[in-house]
């Protein structure tokens, strides 16, 4: 068949979806979490390959390694976070290796642009002992995922493929054939080194130390390194986005960039160093770079001037070494010049736009009760943490996926035995979304209704995973490929566990929300009330606004006390914008002189 030539813009994560296509992956598995999303979302629109949206990462990665066990090609993608959920498997899976290549994506978030951390998943491949290989761009991006499943299959190693926000996220021109590789390899019984007792493990822990010499060899040859002779005083080493940064900030600089990070390509890094009295490290995050470099007692500079938190831009790069340089070379402003701002005339001052929740978000209504019963809320993430900001401010603490459960449990535990707070106990819920309670807080449960907690627990199921995209899940009765499947029936999973009070709220009635809270909380059972009604972004056009009766407006501001941006002050009276009204009627529920009408009855 020939081969049709293509040339696309492409993003980052579309890059690695096309070329994990074009390199015969038929299994790919992750959960969704920016800024990862996109490459099972734009994988599973392509033919022949089997895609699915994974309770979790730890489940992605184990379906992965089933997969490549049974001989076919396979990538699994997930944010930076996420890989912490799969770190169990992943530690051990270098032992019993791959059958067919397997490729970890993981998209690290400096910045913070959508994560709670600044996390550097680099040390997770030193860690578990494997290739760690960092696209600079789209283009490298679809390339290095071909790569890495090749390497995967002839070292017989899952490879960990780093992607950063600016790769996942960024678009260049990106070339290729619209061919596809077709792998199908046997399937082998071998227990001795896919069964890892402590007698098996022993054995393939020297396999896996012998595999990563091999690796560094492999590494001096990698066709993405690439050594760019420029100047003879200025050296830089770097990897993935910021190699661009590099270029820009200083394009007369002599430059490593590394593609395969670890291990790390010795001898092409030593005889880069030859040329310099000192080495720049360019890198985001953690000095994983620089560490490196310096126990092979190179003299390198890093960290103490480039930042270890935030994400880095050619200016900031730039700002960080130009001192430095200047005195180490003698190099007029150490090579940068400093780019010239380019400043726009607006028509007056723009207003802030603070991160808030949708108007009619069904969330907004159970944490604005939640705050005014004055409860102890442990959360976990969603669109709904941002009811931590004024004006609701409902949540108290907020860790990963999952938690909200366990440190609910753990803080009902504290103050029943507290005298300094004995006034907390019975206080506590847990509240977290549909989609992160199979994620990660079955287990929590069950561990409160085994420990006897009187505890409730509030699953917010707005039928989506809304926060990344509107992403399904095992709730909604669908998969990533379209099909229809059995939707995991939330009450009777809780009333299965033990929960003997499982109880549904529409958060939209405030009253009857209220209600139920103040009958469940404080009990002496563990209970669920489970706050339903889907996403108002997939439903908005269904409900008819609100509008306000100024004659009967006192100003008394009580339905600015939701947060909700439909809602604002004219003057001293309330007004609603009907462009952005999504009919939820909590506002006209809060409003004493009832000034807040369904438009419908105005006419």
């Amino acid at each position: 068949m020939r081969s049709v030539r293509r040339r696309e813009l492409l993003s980052g994560n579309e890059a690695v979806a096309r070329g994990a296509y074009a390199a015969g992956v038929r299994v790919a598995c992750a959960y969704p979490g920016t800024p990862s999303t996109e490459i099972l979302e734009e994988l599973s629109r392509l033919p022949g390959v089997y895609c699915e949206w994974s309770p979790n990462e730890k489940v992605a990665l184990e379906v992965g390694i089933g997969a490549c066990l049974g001989g076919a090609r396979t990538l699994v993608a997930m944010k930076h976070v996420g890989l912490n959920v799969a770190a169990d498997p992943w530690m051990t899976l270098p032992y019993i290796g791959v059958n067919a290549g397997l490729v970890l994506v993981v998209a690290d978030d400096p910045g913070m642009h959508s994560s709670q951390n600044e996390q550097d998943s680099r040390y997770y491949a030193r860690m578990a002992g494997v290739p760690l290989l960092e696209p600079s761009d789209s283009l490298e991006a679809y390339r290095m995922v071909g790569a890495a499943l090749e390497l995967s299959e002839r070292y017989d190693t899952p490879v960990l493929l780093r992607l950063e926000t600016r790769v996942s996220h960024s678009r260049s021109v990106v070339e290729y054939d619209e061919e596809r590789m077709e792998v199908d390899l046997p399937y082998r019984k071998d227990a001795a080194k896919r069964v890892m007792i402590p007698g098996h493990a022993r054995l393939r822990h020297p396999v896996l130390l012998r595999r990563l010499e091999e690796l560094a060899r492999e590494a001096e040859s990698f066709p993405f390194n690439r050594v760019e002779m420029r100047s003879d005083r200025v050296g830089i080493v770097t990897s993935g986005v910021c190699y661009h940064y590099v270029r820009e900030a200083f394009p007369q600089a002599s430059v490593l960039k590394l593609g395969f990070v670890h291990p790390l390509p010795e001898r092409t890094v030593r005889d880069f160093a030859s040329h310099f009295r000192r080495l720049y490290v360019v890198e985001e995050l953690e000095p994983f770079l620089e560490e490196s470099l310096k126990a092979m007692g190179l003299d390198v500079m890093g960290k103490a001037r480039i930042p270890r938190d935030g994400e880095l831009d050619p200016d900031r790069v730039g700002r960080c070494l130009a001192e430095i340089i200047e005195v180490d070379t003698g190099v007029k402003g150490g090579g940068w010049e400093k780019p010239e701002l380019i400043t726009v005339s607006l028509p007056g001052e723009l207003p802030a736009r603070p991160p808030v929740m949708c108007p009619g978000c069904p969330h907004r209504g159970l944490f604005y009760v939640l705050s005014r019963l004055k409860l102890v809320v442990s959360s976990d993430i969603g669109c709904y943490t941002l009811s931590v900001l004024p004006p609701i401010e409902g949540i108290d603490c907020q860790v990963c996926m999952g938690a909200g459960v366990g440190m609910a449990l753990g803080l009902e535990k504290a103050f029943s035995g507290s005298r300094v707070n004995a006034d907390l106990r019975g206080r506590v819920v847990g509240a977290l979304g549909d989609s992160t309670f199979i994620h990660g807080g079955i287990t929590g449960l069950i561990d409160m209704v085994y420990n006897r907690t009187p505890c409730t627990i509030i699953i917010l199921d707005n039928r989506t995973t809304a926060m990344t995209g509107f992403q399904d899940h095992p709730g909604t009765g669908r998969t990533l490929m379209g099909e229809s499947t059995h939707a995991l029936d939330l009450e009777a999973l809780c009333r299965a566990i033990g929960v003997d009070s499982v109880r549904v709220v529409d958060p939209w009635d405030l009253k009857a929300t209220e209600e139920v809270l103040r009958e469940e909380v404080g009990s002496d059972r563990t209970s669920v009330v489970i706050s339903r009604r889907a996403c108002t972004l997939m439903t908005r056009s269904r409900h008819a606004v609100f509008r306000v009766v100024d004659e009967e407006c006192t100003g008394c501001r009580r339905c600015l006390r939701l947060g909700c941006p439909a809602i604002v002050l004219r003057g001293d009276k309330a007004w609603v914008d009907e462009d952005l009204c999504a009919g939820c009627s909590m506002c006209a529920q809060l409003c004493r002189p009832g000034a807040l009408r369904e438009v419908g009855d105005l006419d």
